[in-house]
């Protein structure tokens, strides 16, 4: 039979069956989907392929899935370090926003947020930012997967004058991207205490007629639970709880801020959860109890949240963060194990996105949406658990090429869409109108 790709793997791990791990298996892939995964031999008779690719010294996994970021905010990276999060939102990431966000500016910082991702194994990422008609064009431009936030604050922006104006042009969008194969569309209304209520109920009625996930931060500092408690009497939570804003497509972000009886809640509300631990971490904004989320029957993802509070947008870092946490966090050193980090990096990130269907495992009739990671560096050796070591031990200078829905756009370390010396250049013009009114430390 005729193909046209087949992947030869010293390990192939599909993260669905759970802690698999396929010795020397290949991957066929046939007009961006993967239709076989078989032993080599079986492989080699079965199929003749236009490209054939050995990665003798690799596992391919899944692509991972970022399952919550400001792409666009990468060209802030660095300039607001080590100040707690509304400091660092009201007194400098807003004022440098409002100077300086615009269609360019979020055409670039995608760009560059998006070639860091892929060569970090990322296959798909799920965005909430100013201009979300700019991220998407970027990301079917260069191939990248995309969940682009149709965003909604309560006060202007350089992108709407209001809630009905991010509503219109949100729903513009939508609709522009109903038949896209790369990118669709979230409601993405910021944070509790930056959207009011009337807002969040049109939100739920049309994220319900049109069968859109919401994406929100949520319970993300104490901060927040205090302003909650201030202005409406009640915790961030229970007031979506009484919007009926929380339900199987809520996606909720950070919940660092979470008491017993919310995660039993939000388990029942059967809403998906995204884990940020290094930007909880830098922002000192908590820690999400995540073997509680998990034993209660929450899906967790993982995301890395934006390159301004990070600094970076590596998810296989914030996967063994995410890991290492969650022991310490629960005092049990058999929390989230290896295998349990690298799904919430795949499978669980889909799931939260509603993409679970075609993204997120390597298994027959899914999306080839594929990364491989080389295994045979000495700080990988010696080596006995392949899952094991891609959680605990590698690193993303180790993703060696990336594919998504069959197209590579990453091969042997290099781009193949995306022109690496443009962005040095164009990171580095912004750069210098970022600090040309004061620089920063």
């Amino acid at each position: 039979m005729l193909i046209d790709t087949l992947l030869k793997a010293r390990w192939i791990i599909p993260v669905e069956p759970d802690r698999t791990v396929l010795d020397n298996h290949a991957l066929a892939v046939h007009g961006g989907r993967i239709i076989d995964i078989l032993p080599i031999p079986e492989a080699d008779a079965k199929y003749q392929a236009a490209s054939v690719e050995s990665f003798d010294r690799h596992a391919l996994i899944p692509g991972f899935v970022n399952a919550h970021t400001h792409a666009a905010m990468s060209l802030l990276r660095g300039v607001a370090d080590d100040r707690p999060l509304m400091e660092w939102l009201l007194d400098h990431i807003w004022p440098l926003e409002q100077k300086w966000v615009s269609e360019t500016f979020v055409r670039d910082g995608t760009d560059l947020a998006m070639a860091e991702m892929i060569r970090g194994g990322v296959t798909c990422f799920n965005d909430m930012y100013f201009f979300p008609e700019v991220t998407a064009r970027q990301a079917a431009r260069y191939g990248l997967r995309a969940v682009v936030g149709l965003i909604l604050i309560d006060f202007p922006s350089a992108w709407a004058s209001g809630p009905d104006d991010y509503l219109s042009k949100g729903l513009a969008l939508h609709d522009e991207l109903r038949h896209n194969p790369l990118v669709t569309a979230a409601f993405a209304p910021h944070a509790p205490y930056s959207v009011s209520d009337e807002p969040l109920l049109k939100i739920r009625t049309l994220a319900a007629e049109l069968d859109r996930p919401i994406h929100m931060h949520l319970h993300e500092t104490r901060d927040e639970i205090d302003q909650g408690r201030q202005h409406y009497g009640m915790r961030p939570m229970k007031r979506l709880q009484q919007l009926d804003v929380l339900g199987p497509s809520f996606v909720a972000v950070h919940m660092t801020q979470l008491t017993d009886e919310e995660i039993a809640q939000f388990a029942e509300s059967g809403g998906s959860v995204v884990h940020c631990p290094e930007s909880n971490l830098k922002l000192a904004s908590g820690f999400c109890p995540v073997a509680r989320l998990i034993d209660a029957g929450v899906n967790v993802a993982i995301g890395t949240d934006g390159a301004a509070s990070n600094n970076d947008l590596d998810v296989m870092g914030e996967m063994r963060a995410a890991a290492l946490l969650a022991k310490a966090v629960s005092n049990n050193a058999a929390a989230v194990p290896a295998h349990t980090a690298l799904r919430m990096a795949t499978l669980n990130g889909a799931k939260a996105l509603g993409l679970e269907a075609d993204i997120g495992s390597l298994e027959v009739g899914k999306a080839a949406d594929i990364t491989a990671i080389r295994l045979d560096d000495l700080e990988t050796q010696p080596l006995y658990d392949p899952i094991s070591n891609v959680v605990y031990a590698a690193g993303r200078h180790q993703v060696s090429d990336v594919w998504v829905a069959g197209r590579r756009l990453l091969k042997n370390r290099e781009l193949t869409t995306l022109d690496i010396e443009e962005l040095f250049q164009k990171t580095a013009a912004w750069r210098e109108k970022l600090t040309s009114v004061q620089e920063r430390p």
